[in-house]
């Protein structure tokens, strides 16, 4: 116990050591919201974004994921300090078992997107025509986004935010060591995905590279996780998204920050992105050449 200078009153050692694991899963969150903001500056093409190669999604979806996703996780990753705290840990192996901890809980989200991005390069590859903007585009892109909202009524997603919300439940995985501390992220990141993959599936049919919408979905995502009290929240989420998929099935020209395909914008971030492309590809061409 330490006491205050100005109050007499003790504060527990564990509290303090929560401090330091916080701040890392902060800044770590911000630092990557800053490389994000500045990798996909003008390559929002809206919905059907041309993921580009493998390995340039891989990096630039962990990036995103941990942006978007380690500021809602400071109170379990404080919790689990809190966790390695009471079993006598010190505040530097705290620290490295929490930042193991975060490590796990991205590689789930990561997964998540190799699975995306399977299935867009996949449909793409088939070219069917009606998926154009001029067709049934929006109806496709609205129908994902109103799954969204109908996804947050189901019995599913209620069970998976508990896990993502108790940290009695988390306290119940914790695992001695950092390997038990990756482990134990795994399976939270696992509960997370299950929480939050139709929200991220709305995003790919908002414009998976717009910041704007990244921000929408990461603020959805830390009020259904930080609120005391959800159940009032939620029903607005889902009414948010409800206009918004009817908006965007019926009304896209008029959607504030929608990117519509083929727009004089979509085309300038097309541009952008063939030209990413074309910078990330040519060290692959250099060693060819050799």
């Amino acid at each position: 116990m330490r006491a205050t200078a100005t109050t007499g009153r003790s504060v527990p050692l564990s509290g303090i050591r929560e401090v330091g694991p916080a701040l890392v899963l902060i800044a770590a969150g911000v630092g990557c919201w800053v490389v994000t903001a500045n990798r996909m500056d003008g390559m929002d093409m809206g919905p059907g974004t041309d993921l580009g190669g493998l390995g340039w999604f891989v990096g630039v979806w962990a990036t995103m994921m941990a942006a978007m996703m380690l500021p809602s996780l400071v109170p379990m990753g404080a919790t689990y300090a809190r966790a390695e705290s009471a079993r006598g840990s010190g505040a530097g192996r705290s620290s490295g078992a929490t930042v193991a901890f975060a490590a796990g809980y991205l590689l789930p989200w990561v997964a998540a997107g190799l699975v995306a991005y399977a299935l867009i390069e996949g449909a793409r590859s088939v070219d069917p025509g009606f998926l154009a903007w001029d067709e049934a585009g929006p109806y496709v892109a609205g129908g994902v986004i109103a799954g969204a909202a109908l996804y947050e009524l189901t019995t599913v997603k209620a069970a998976c935010l508990r896990h993502c919300r108790d940290p009695r439940l988390l306290v119940e995985r914790w695992r001695p060591g950092r390997l038990g501390a990756l482990w134990a992220g795994i399976e939270h990141g696992g509960f997370c995905v299950g929480c939050c993959w139709a929200l991220m599936a709305a995003l790919f049919a908002l414009g998976v590279m717009s910041i704007g919408w990244m921000v929408l979905i990461a603020a959805v995502i830390a009020i259904e996780k930080l609120l005391p009290r959800i159940s009032l929240a939620s029903l607005g989420i889902v009414g948010v998204l409800a206009v918004l998929a009817g908006s965007v099935a019926f009304a896209s020209d008029h959607v504030p920050g929608l990117t519509i395909p083929h727009s004089p914008e979509g085309m300038r971030a097309k541009d952008a992105m063939g030209m990413d492309q074309r910078m990330s590809d040519k060290p692959a061409e250099k060693e060819a050449r050799r």
